[in-house]
């Protein structure tokens, strides 16, 4: 009983610090907001690298690290295998339909630059009210996309903290610019830099949120088996959003070898301190 309770504990703990990465790593969108809201011109090369960077290490952790242990907490078995599988192409789906859910005009991955934002103020009578509206329904979206983020950290956490802790990291990387792209819009849109900082902040705390519906639903059942699956679905989650998201959106501010560049210094980076 005594065993039991410390193991409780210990969870616990675990918990508690994977929440706290999760909102640590939420509250980056902050940096990116301040970001736009102080520099003049965006610099596009390093948002280029560090969007690479942070896909680079959300596909490593995911093949490395996260679908190994997967296979380790289900045991050897083709059944297994295959459960591993369909839990890691189920996390992929799942991503894929929060995507599917946001309207295709207001969808991260379509984030127009700070120079098409510009344009768009001043290109019609209604521009700035249709930027505004843009700008806000862009927040929301970025938000929806957060959520299975915070779970990511969460699930993590209830194995193995330093690799939440990875986790969180490349969440907090690509949280900056999201930060920027939320931002820049709503500045132009509103014309108030506090209201563009704090909904730029806010879009980032979808992540704890997430953490913490996780911990609710997910601890009363917690098992090995259910910790493979969990992880498995997390490596799907996090491989989706590296190519459908972070390389995309890479691409989109120019500068292709540099993104690539981040990629592989993800990489390299996580090697190093695994």
């Amino acid at each position: 009983m005594g065993y039991k309770m410390g193991m409780f504990n210990g969870m616990e703990e675990q918990l508690l610090i994977g929440g706290a990465l999760s909102l640590l790593a939420g509250l980056c969108t902050g940096i990116g907001a301040a970001v736009a809201l102080f520099l003049k011109r965006t610099n596009a090369k390093m948002l280029t690298f560090s969007l690479g960077a942070s896909a680079g290490v959300m596909v490593y952790i995911s093949f490395m690290e996260l679908m190994p242990l997967a296979m380790e907490k289900l045991g050897e078995g083709l059944a297994n295998k295959w459960i591993v599988l369909g839990a890691f192409f189920g996390g992929m789906g799942l991503a894929a339909l929060i995507d599917k859910l946001v309207p295709e005009d207001e969808n991260p991955h379509e984030f127009r630059s700070e120079d098409e934002v510009h344009r768009a103020q001043y290109t019609t009578v209604q521009g700035r009210d249709k930027v505004k509206r843009s700008a806000f329904l862009f927040a929301i979206a970025i938000g929806v996309h957060n959520f299975p983020e915070g779970m990511a950290t969460v699930a993590a956490a209830f194995d193995n903290v330093s690799i939440a802790m990875s986790v969180a990291l490349a969440v907090a990387i690509h949280n900056i610019p999201e930060g920027l792209t939320v931002a820049v819009p709503l500045l132009y849109g509103t014309g108030s830099r506090k209201k563009a900082f704090w909904v730029g902040t806010l879009t980032g705390l979808a992540e704890p949120l997430g953490a913490l519906v996780c911990m609710l639903v997910l601890l009363p059942f917690l098992s090995a088996t259910l910790l493979g699956i969990l992880f498995a679905v997390v490596a799907g989650i996090m491989v989706f959003i590296s190519f459908d998201e972070l390389l995309p959106m890479a691409e989109r501010w120019g500068h292709h070898h540099l993104s690539i560049g981040g990629v592989m210094s993800g990489m390299f980076i996580m090697a190093a301190v695994l």
